[in-house]
């Protein structure tokens, strides 16, 4: 166990900024009613003290009187989701306000005479339920449901321990529909599948879903698309896609389904080109082939001739039409920003965040949008931001391969041209992921080394989402190599534009970061000091460790027992003998997505070495950690790391 979770000679300015970030209000979900009049969101509440839980809220306002104020409905909760409007108006969502940890099912309905603020819970749900959705009719709401469990499932959540014999368990998550005026509830999908999302058709008559057999967290990478009944449960296949896919719909006349389908890593971080097939099934046809961006969201419009859609663009995000008869697109916004979208074309509710302003929500003309709270007005830096914990964003582009790259470098705070800096490279995750302007947020927001004197330059090498399909897919069979040379291209672009010292240059990053991170130390001596968090030493091992296998072979295109080589090429153990950096190492216990035994594998091959190493084991963390006194001790051992192993004095 870690005894002291606070270091001594931590910087008071980062336990500052810290402490400001746990107080920060977060907008998990945002909804616009049908009429385009009331939006309702999903709102945390920091805890009285840091290390508390967030608590979570519903709010409704009608966005349009500036007047009106925000009605809470329902009662505060540890967690609350799935915010759904029927046709008439009625608000549906899931919270565990009064259940103790399982989440049920409440529907607010805005002329009734309840009480203020309340809500109708509808039928007594036992088990894990998630993601409902109204049907059309607006007599029933479809769910998902896992029968025996409340915990949150997903390969981020911390891990079971197991013993004695040990076999693969499948956990059946069943697509069920409930009578809103009974509250009865039946499962409607196959006992055998686990479904991941779903959509109802637009006469209430059927659901098209995304499922696989066996086991949920793995088979997401080879989920096939699925329509059935909703009365007689008849279920007929409609696509084996040869890629990951997500966001199904089915268009407002019935006739067509589309989907976003491209190369993804993780589940729930969308990206890729959009499709569309017959109802009936057949073969899909790519609507944005070969575009400079990757959709990450879309919706029918009212009419089937139109798509709306959220999109990646070389690190901004933008919402744009798409005109299926033309072949044509509309811009209709775009901006160094993360939103949260609902609504349409003409009217819309949204949650912005960028590198300046805390999120929000905003509702209005879409692109046009007034903002109706302001939850986070008091976070340092929101009305100056020399207050802010972190400097100004630029935007860095540049060649590398004969590709398009784009960056994030947040410049020290406060900033001195005339002065030296060293420098932090954050890889992110993924690697189909992609950097986003936002405001830092509670978690590991290495922004925040900018207050603490270090640019911090963010790359979205090939592999990330934002430069179109085939730079997504441009480190397929090619893991880790053309992505660092990507990424020492950004840090050559920079060190040539900005004050940067290229003898204090650290390198860090989390999961496929993480991996990147190990992988660069190996392969160059161009960092100073590194961080690998949750990383993976050797791929090999890893096709055997880890609990979501599935996603390596579109990636190295065979399983570890075909093509072994392919594998090795990208295995930072293999190359072990050339790393001379210091090398900072930590994970969860309970890791199932990058197990500690990579980590273990790494440390113990540069502690043999003599290489200097620290490894840090968090006790019942998972891939995503929870506990704010983990975070911080976290943060904390990466900040004295860097410090310690890139002094000005060097």
């Amino acid at each position: 166990m870690l005894a002291c979770l606070r270091l001594a000679g931590a910087p008071a300015s980062l336990d500052t900024a810290l402490d400001s970030l746990s107080t920060l209000h977060e907008f998990r979900e945002v909804a616009l009613s049908p009429d385009r009049q009331q939006v309702a969101w999903i709102e945390t509440s920091p805890g009285k003290e840091p290390s508390d839980p967030a608590s979570f809220a519903v709010y409704v306002k009608d966005w349009a009187d500036p007047d009106a104020a925000a009605k809470r409905i329902g009662d505060v909760a540890v967690r609350a989701q799935g915010l759904t409007w029927s046709p008439d108006g009625r608000l549906a969502f899931l919270s565990d306000a009064d259940s103790h940890g399982q989440m049920q099912l409440y529907v607010w309905e805005p002329g009734r005479r309840v009480g203020r603020g309340k809500a109708r819970k509808v039928g007594n749900f036992e088990g894990y339920v998630a993601d409902p959705h109204w049907s059309p009719d607006g007599k029933s709401i479809a769910l998902v449901r896992i029968q025996g469990i409340t915990r949150v499932p997903g390969p981020t959540q911390p891990t079971a321990p197991e013993s004695g014999i040990i076999a693969s368990q499948a956990v059946e998550q069943r697509l069920a529909i409930v009578n809103v005026a009974s509250g009865t509830a039946r499962s409607i999908s196959p006992a055998d599948m686990y479904v991941y999302e779903f959509d109802w058709s637009p006469d209430s008559k059927n659901l098209v879903y995304l499922a696989a057999p066996g086991d949920g967290d793995d088979n997401w990478f080879i989920a096939e698309l699925y329509a059935i009944d909703a009365e007689t449960t008849v279920v007929r296949p409609i696509l084996k896609p040869a890629m990951q896919i997500a966001n199904v719909r089915w268009s407002p006349d019935g006739k067509t389904i589309a989907f976003i389908g491209g190369l993804m890593s993780d589940e729930n971080v969308v990206g890729g080109d959009i499709y569309a097939l017959p109802a009936e099934g057949g073969m899909p046809r790519n609507l944005t082939e070969n575009r400079k961006s990757s959709p990450a969201w879309f919706q029918w419009s009212p009419s089937p001739k139109q798509i709306l859609m959220g999109e990646n663009v070389a690190g901004l995000s933008a919402i744009s039409t798409l005109d299926l008869a033309l072949g044509t697109t509309k811009t209709l916004w775009k901006g160094a920003e993360s939103a949260l979208f609902s609504g349409d074309a003409t009217t819309s509710a949204v949650v912005r965040t960028s590198w300046s302003e805390p999120p929000e929500v905003w509702a209005g003309a879409t692109g046009k949008w007034q903002q109706i709270t302001h939850s986070n007005d008091e976070q340092p830096g929101v009305h100056d931001a020399q207050r802010r914990a972190w400097g100004a964003a630029k935007s860095i582009e540049w060649k590398s391969g004969g590709l398009d790259v784009q960056g994030w470098l947040i410049l020290p705070q406060p900033y001195d041209p005339a002065k030296r800096y060293p420098m932090l490279v954050d890889i992110h995750g993924g690697p189909a992921s992609v950097v986003h302007a936002a405001w830092a947020r509670p978690g590991l927001p290495l922004q925040l080394f900018s207050g603490q004197g270090y640019f911090v330059f963010m790359p979205n090498p090939r592999g990330s989402y934002g430069q179109g399909e085939n730079f997504t897919r441009a480190n397929v069979r090619d893991f880790g190599h053309g992505d660092l040379d990507d990424i020492l291209a950004g840090v050559d672009t920079v060190v040539k534009s900005y004050p940067v010292d290229d003898k204090r240059i650290g390198v860090s990053g989390w999961s496929y970061g993480g991996y990147m991170t190990m992988w660069a130390v190996t392969q160059a001596h161009r960092f100073r000091a590194a961080f690998a968090g949750a990383g993976i030493a050797n791929w090999q091992s890893y096709y055997g460790e880890n609990g979501i296998d599935q996603w390596m072979i579109p990636y190295f295109g065979a399983s570890v027992y075909d093509d072994p080589e392919v594998y090795a090429k990208s295995s930072p153990i293999n190359f072990i003998k050339n790393v001379q950096t210091p090398t900072l190492i930590i994970v969860g216990d309970r890791d199932a997505e990058c197990p500690p035994p990579q980590s273990y594998e790494f440390w113990h091959a540069l502690k043999t070495l003599g290489v200097k190493t620290e490894f840090v084991l968090y006790p019942g963390e998972g891939h995503g950690f929870h506990d704010p006194r983990h975070i911080r001790d976290l943060f904390q051992r990466v900040l004295q790391w860097f410090n310690e192993n890139m002094p000005a004095s060097f």
